[in-house]
């Protein structure tokens, strides 16, 4: 082989300059372009088809404990004069009693300023039905499962297994009410009624507030509210929703109010948090969503937080069987 020469080595040298040079151009128009993308899919009430006029799609969806995102999203909605008119598709178990009282009340301030209908798939029950009634009229299908007007509070023993172990738990309180009824030992004297008298309460409070919104009686809702679900056919005749059908049945009322029947639905997404360099994180989320390969590990990780660790009184149908089933069950 022939040495170099040296124009040879300074070509090649200006040669790989050139390459370094566009590798970095292409990594920055990768960026650019993931960026631009999180933005037309995330951000579309800035950029996208929600700065036309629409009808707005909420989702609650799962275990509801007034998450300050879903929140903030139908506040985004109540704000944007591109949302003519508001569907809340509901299919939700219930979950904290005061959380279905925040959406509840946010959905009732969106409900002044545009009409808002709510509509029930597989079921609305307890606090699910608690945001439902929130609504200017409630469509379910036939089969749809409602009601379950009820509170309730539960909690642990742990005594039987902590004396399997060995372990003994002590406790120096200024009362003795004081963090009961607690995981381990009997309850003392009254704790128990302490609960029930928090519990009664709140289902007077649950009871006033479904008998306001669906016109209800005191002997009407007493018969109700006796912690039964019912059919959506039932729960017609019942009074507890206005009309059977799906979508198509609350975009007829929308038009009746006078939203174009021609307006697209357009389906309105939390705002996700940033993640990652640049918020690839969210782009790739993004992206996955979109071609179906959402991350299994993190909605396991997410139903199990909503389910296990719910705090204070709760408005749930059948806690125990959402862990076992496949189905979302109130």
């Amino acid at each position: 082989m022939e040495p170099l020469r040296a124009d040879d080595i300074i070509d090649r040298q200006r040669l790989r300059r050139k390459v370094s040079f566009w590798r970095a151009v292409a990594i920055v128009i990768v960026v650019v372009g993931l960026i631009g993308l999180t933005v037309s899919l995330g951000a579309g009430d800035r950029f996208g088809p929600q700065t036309r006029p629409h009808v707005a799609k909420i989702a609650v969806e799962g275990t509801i404990t007034g998450d300050d995102r879903l929140l903030a999203l139908i506040e985004r909605v109540r704000k944007s004069d591109r949302a003519e008119g508001v569907i809340i598709a509901i299919d939700s178990p219930g979950g904290t009693t005061a959380g279905s009282e925040a959406v509840h009340d946010a959905v009732r301030k969106l409900a002044d300023e545009k009409p808002v209908v709510a509509q029930i798939d597989t079921l609305a029950a307890s606090g699910g039905y608690m945001v439902a009634v929130a609504a200017d009229r409630i469509v379910a299908r036939q089969s749809s499962i409602v009601g379950s007007i009820g509170v309730i509070v539960q909690y642990p023993n742990f005594t039987g297994l902590l004396e399997n172990w060995g372990v003994d738990v002590r406790a120096i309180k200024s009362t003795p009410l004081k963090a009961e009824p607690s995981f381990v030992g009997e309850p003392p004297e009254g704790a128990e009624e302490m609960l029930r008298a928090l519990v009664m309460d709140s289902f007077d409070w649950f009871k006033a507030l479904v008998a306001d919104r669906r016109g209800f009686d005191q002997a009407t809702i007493d018969r109700l509210a006796d912690g039964s679900v019912y059919s959506g056919r039932v729960g017609l005749e019942n009074g507890l929703i206005d009309e059977l059908g799906g979508e198509d049945s609350a975009r007829a009322w929308l038009t009746e109010q006078g939203i174009d029947a021609d307006l697209t639905t357009l389906r309105w997404e939390p705002e996700r948090e940033d993640r990652g360099l640049f918020g690839l994180g969210v782009a790739a989320d993004l992206i996955a969503d979109r071609v179906g390969l959402s991350n299994p590990a993190a909605s396991v990780a997410s139903a199990l937080n909503q389910r296990l660790f719910l705090d204070g009184m709760i408005s749930l149908w059948h806690a125990d069987a959402l862990l076992t089933s496949p189905v979302p069950e109130p």
